[in-house]
């Protein structure tokens, strides 16, 4: 039994292999987070307390939870530059319909998870049946989100609201901060959807080659529509996260956290051309991108040469990658 290189799905090849075990896409972002972790520590006695963990764990999930959705664009092929401002403009606009209007956290909520969806969906026809780069689409997208959010909420936070939304940022089971088990739920989520359906290897097939995959009877555009409405439902649960921590809608919120998000499944082995990658991988780069700001916060270094040393690091991850491989 090895793991297939694309896909990490276990094949019969009548053994364990370990050349395919360090092909695996798994095998670069694991052994980085292990050396940064390891790094870390030695740097910071704190570091590997329960307290800090729980802390770096709850830190990234937001972003966590935004790199699956762009896992699932980047691993066709395609690219998602809207999360972050839909993220704002959903927690704006839910805020807003809670406050403004006294609808029902039951009912504007759910609301947020339907924007999200819609402008993915958007995003995914443009790209789909529009024929348009989806950087370009997502960029323009990613204007107008801000530019909503913005308008509807006079550039000032829409706060005021219920109370009891917080234990989505801040709130806790047991050790665990809620926002860890809401990121952990959407990733077995997609797992599953990646790696145990028909759905999930029409991504791969699609993002290895988009031809191929239509001459094999894929409904590519259908892939391509469901991937971004995968991303800008999860922007959404992203928004519902930061909402709670922050006890407002801030339409200026989210402000390079696509870059982030990209960052994070760049770091965990996905192929940034599309077709190979896993989304653990991608949880893997997340948690290593917030080991790294801990790790650097705790050590005291600037700021702004933090980002830096992480620009580095992601390029260093990119070209090593594609030596490996």
């Amino acid at each position: 039994m090895s793991l297939d290189a694309n896909t990490g799905v276990a094949a019969k090849t009548g053994g364990f292999s370990l050349s395919a075990m360090l092909r695996s896409p798994l095998a670069l972002p694991l052994a980085g987070l292990i050396v940064v972790s390891i790094l870390m520590g030695l740097a910071s006695d704190n570091f590997f307390s329960v307290n800090n963990i729980m802390n770096v764990l709850r830190q990234v999930s937001v972003v966590g939870i935004l790199a699956v959705g762009m896992t699932f664009v980047i691993l066709t092929g395609g690219i998602d530059l809207s999360v972050g401002a839909v993220m704002a403009l959903i927690g704006t606009l839910s805020a807003g319909l809670m406050v403004n209007t006294g609808l029902s956290p039951a009912v504007a909520l759910p609301a947020g998870l339907f924007i999200g969806l819609g402008i993915g969906i958007f995003n995914g026809a443009l790209v789909a049946w529009g024929k348009m780069p989806a950087i370009i689409v997502t960029l323009a997208t990613m204007g107008m989100a801000r530019g909503l959010g913005l308008i509807y909420s006079g550039g000032y936070p829409v706060s005021g609201i219920p109370s009891w939304i917080s234990w989505f940022g801040v709130g806790r089971v047991g050790i665990v901060p809620v926002p860890v088990i809401i990121m952990v739920v959407i990733y077995a989520v997609a797992w599953v959807l990646l790696q145990r359906t028909a759905f999930g290897r029409h991504v791969y097939a699609l993002g290895g080659n988009e031809l191929a995959a239509r001459l094999s009877g894929v409904k590519t555009q259908r892939v391509k529509l469901a991937v971004y409405g995968i991303s800008g439902v999860t922007a959404a649960f992203a928004a519902l996260i930061l909402t709670g921590r922050l006890m407002s809608g801030q339409p200026n919120a989210g402000v390079g956290f696509e870059l982030d998000a990209i960052a994070a499944v760049v770091l965990g082995g996905t192929a940034i051309a599309g077709g190979r990658g896993l989304i653990l991988g991608t949880l893997i780069g997340a948690v290593l991108l917030g080991i790294l700001n801990n790790g650097l916060n705790l050590m005291g270094i600037n700021p702004y040469l933090q980002d830096v040393i992480k620009g580095g690091i992601i390029l260093l991850a990119i070209y090593i990658g594609r030596e490996w491989r």
